[in-house]
């Protein structure tokens, strides 16, 4: 008598190869990836007259605990520091201005004078910042 079984399906997947073969790959890439040459970028040469451009230096803006703005030691208001700050730039297109406000000086009060001049199509502005040693 020969007995025959039936082979029941089986409902579970073996992962072990997956993670043999995910193994091999993570070992491949990781000695083939410091041998691949991320590509080299050969920057065009200038001459020496375009890469020396004379530093101007910047507007400097100053603003108070109280609230007012000084440009070059002069106390102005918000119409005659933007005039001022044109015809400043007007002389020289490349300077940048930059605002200086003691650390007690209202964030409101700093943002208005950047957004002020940013209103007005003054592009190169900045904040003047104490570097810490």
């Amino acid at each position: 008598m020969v007995r025959t079984r039936k082979r029941r399906m089986m409902n579970q997947i073996n992962v072990v190869p997956y993670i043999d073969v995910t193994l091999v790959l993570l070992v491949i890439f990781m000695v083939t990836a410091p041998m691949t040459n991320p590509g080299v970028v050969e920057l065009p040469s200038a001459g020496q007259g375009i890469l020396k451009q004379p530093q101007l230096p910047p507007i400097v803006l100053t603003v108070k605990k109280d609230g007012s703005v000084e440009m070059e030691s002069k106390t102005l208001a918000r119409d005659a520091l933007l005039v001022a700050v044109r015809q400043a730039i007007e002389k020289a297109p490349l300077r940048s201005v930059v605002i200086a406000a003691d650390k007690s000086v209202k964030y409101e009060d700093v943002i208005g004078v950047m957004d002020l001049l940013k209103r007005n199509q003054v592009d190169k502005v900045g904040l003047l910042l104490k570097p810490v040693p």
